[in-house]
């Protein structure tokens, strides 16, 4: 299970820690490749990036990032992570819940969750509803401490 810890980060399944914001790259990837190979990725804005595939989900950790037009401030380490479901169009809940409040976000129709949460519960944190012919989220954003 995936744990969204709001103003913190995300824990990682299976004990491999918590990826929290600020940390260094080698330290995220070293956190994330306890769980799934890791390779190296491209972020628009993001000084380094890498993406790793854990039981049909896909993460995307980014950090280093900085705003070409000054609207939000540079910060150094971990900024962001992005967890995706490997279809744009999901029909059935995902194989690892991902968790926010004791709730899996990937667990119900999105129709549900949207509800809920809304598309933006709280500030650095973005649900991203499905393709046409899904009915469960495809993807969130998680930036903790984002717009603080």
């Amino acid at each position: 299970m995936f744990e969204l810890a709001l103003n913190k980060g995300i824990v990682l399944p299976l004990g491999a820690g918590l990826l929290t914001v600020g940390m260094s790259e080698r330290e995220a990837q070293n956190r994330v490749a306890t769980l799934a190979d890791v390779r190296e990725s491209w972020l628009c804005g993001a000084g380094w990036s890498f993406a790793a595939s854990y039981e049909g989900l896909g993460l995307t950790i980014s950090g280093d990032t900085s705003d070409r037009w000054g609207a939000l401030p540079d910060m150094p380490g971990l900024r962001g992570v992005a967890v995706a479901r490997h279809t744009t169009a999901p029909t059935g809940p995902s194989a690892v819940p991902v968790v926010l409040d004791g709730i899996d976000l990937f667990g119900y129709p999105e129709a549900e969750i949207l509800s809920h949460f809304g598309a933006k519960p709280s500030p650095g944190l973005w649900l991203r509803p499905a393709a046409p012919g899904g009915n469960y989220l495809q993807e969130i954003w998680f930036a903790p401490n984002a717009g603080e």
